[in-house]
């Protein structure tokens, strides 16, 4: 009778948490569908009733929007012109002329010209505005319009009339399949240290980074500088072949954990590495993220690698493309990832804001340990902190404004006007001099605006008071003072980021690899440590 009696309850208990389970399900089911029905209901009330004409597909996208608005901003809706932008990034191939662009509305503002492609090759240049295709002119369109006139067939030719420096010219061009390459600079530094520059992880970034690889070894390499600085990450598959070109056979590379189970896996390698024991130093910055960070906490678990630089974005989170109708797709987070330790690099907990609705830091609290192979001491939350790191000034807000304007490639496009020619790549520099005429610019250019100066000019617009005038214009210019002062603490930066800017508008971007390579600080450090075998064995070694 006990015996009955237990199973009994069990079976009870079992059943009451079967019946919770469904109707809790139920319960959730019926909200979902609930306001889905609510939605549609005002949505046909609008189209039908309200008194002006609306754009429904505006509207149901700007509904989207807001309402992915409050998670990360990796989740994210995509419309037909956004897949096929994605594919592009994934696979770096589409038909176009070569370039990048800025669209604005004024028109297309070419950013970047990719040297031997159609752009170049007609003779356009980085900062010129193109204001028509084939007639239709693109003043005050919006970007989605933009976007689809410099795609096109393969060997299209199309007529385009540009702005550049007040002048307006005339350029027929031909549309190419462009590819992109994922390793665009590679070469071997003093006879035996190899450098590779990884610049995304596309569908074919360990293909190049494999050719590469080998080829510099049959030059003599012998130890390696790996460059990730400033990569923004991509396919976690690739970036799971790339460590094991360094990794044994069976390693666990990344781990992810989902909400849903099927998406919680373990990723290892699979194969033989290329080389297990050619020392390597992996170069990382903050905007170091995703595929970046696996590769580089890996091999920091691993005590593979010696990681240099700034401490890395911390991207820890993984997504996923799910179709929705009519050819849109939610790209949206899934699960996060784990390195090989047990660590997840996240820094935002965007589940967590404050008061204000600003996104608390999980590297603001309390971080924890974790082991790596050999015994040394890593942590989680904040991104992947380098074993070696270089000190930069710490950025002030002013700096951060004005590396999101477009006031460094504005003064870049001014400085390539005024001056003809400048030294080769390698051997140019900008002088203190010219970054006080930098200093100069920045007080007459128009897309460099701080917080206090926005909010101060609506203030000022929103008044109503008479004869504040003067006292606008004094405060107006203690403002700019001040802006200028912060963005002068940060001049080992802004330096930088001039100089690439410049030398790539006269030698491309490999000119700008080829400066690096003899200039940079980061690469100089990771040289000399690689030239040092027992510094290099050291830092891998337990303390």
């Amino acid at each position: 009778m006990k015996k009955i009696s237990f199973y009994n309850k069990v079976f009870l208990a079992l059943l009451v948490g079967l019946v919770f389970i469904f109707f809790s399900f139920r319960s959730r089911f019926f909200e979902i569908a609930k306001q889905i029905e609510i939605y549609n209901s005002l949505f046909k009330e609008l189209n039908m009733y309200y008194v002006e004409e609306i754009n429904p597909a505006e509207l149901t996208d700007k509904a989207i929007k807001n309402t992915l608005k409050g998670l990360d901003p990796y989740t994210n809706f995509y419309t037909e012109q956004d897949v096929e932008k994605a594919r592009m990034f994934q696979e770096s191939e589409y038909v176009g002329i070569g370039a990048s662009v800025f669209y604005t509305k004024e028109g297309i503002l070419l950013s970047e010209i990719y040297k031997g492609f159609p752009a170049d090759n007609s003779g356009l240049k980085t900062g010129d505005l193109i204001v028509s295709v084939d007639g239709q002119s693109l003043v005050n369109l919006e970007t989605n319009q933009l976007s689809s006139f410099l795609k096109g067939a393969a060997n299209s030719n199309f007529v385009i009339k540009i702005k550049r420096q007040n002048r307006i010219l005339e350029k027929e061009i031909t549309r190419e399949k462009i590819i992109l390459k994922s390793v665009p600079f590679a070469k071997i530094i003093d006879d035996d240290i190899g450098y590779i520059s990884l610049v995304r992880f596309s569908e074919k970034a360990s293909a190049e980074v494999k050719k590469t690889f080998k080829k510099l070894k049959k030059e003599g390499m012998k130890k390696l500088i790996l460059d990730l600085r400033s990569n923004p990450g991509g396919s976690l598959m690739e970036s799971v072949k790339i460590s094991n070109f360094f990794l044994p056979k069976g390693k666990v590379v990344i781990n992810t954990k989902a909400k849903v189970k099927k998406w919680s896996n373990t990723y290892k390698t699979r194969k033989s590495p290329l080389d297990a024991k050619i020392p390597v130093v992996v170069l990382i910055n903050e905007s170091s993220a995703s595929a970046s960070e696996i590769v580089s906490g890996s091999l920091q678990d691993y005590d593979r690698a010696v990681i240099m630089g700034q401490r890395s974005f911390g991207k820890g989170l993984v997504q996923r493309f799910r179709k929705l109708p009519y050819g849109t797709q939610l790209k949206m987070s899934i699960s996060k990832y784990y390195t090989p330790s047990g660590r997840c690099i996240q820094e935002l907990d965007y589940s967590n804001r404050d008061n204000a609705g600003k996104v608390l830091k999980f590297s603001d609290n309390i971080v924890n340990e974790f082991k790596t192979k050999n015994g040394r001491t890593v942590y989680d939350g904040g991104g992947i902190l380098p074993d070696v790191v270089l000190k930069t000034t710490a950025k002030t807000e002013a700096t951060k404004k004005l590396l999101e304007s477009k006031a460094i490639f504005n003064f870049a496009t001014k400085y390539y006007y005024q001056n003809s020619k400048i030294a080769e790549a390698e051997n140019f520099t900008f002088k203190n001099s010219e970054f006080k005429n930098f200093i100069s610019y920045l007080k007459t250019d128009t897309t460099f605006v701080t917080k206090q100066e926005k909010l101060f000019k609506t203030a000022y617009k929103s008044s109503k008071e008479k004869g504040i005038d003067k006292e606008y214009e004094k405060i107006k210019e203690k403002l700019l003072r001040e802006k200028i002062k912060n963005v002068s603490l940060n001049k080992d930066i802004l330096i930088t980021k001039i100089r690439e800017e410049i030398i790539s508008r006269y030698y491309y971007k490999e000119g700008v690899f080829q400066h690096n390579l003899k200039n940079d600080t980061a690469i100089k450090n990771a040289f000399n440590l690689l030239q040092n075998d027992e510094n290099y064995k050291n830092i891998l070694s337990v303390k």
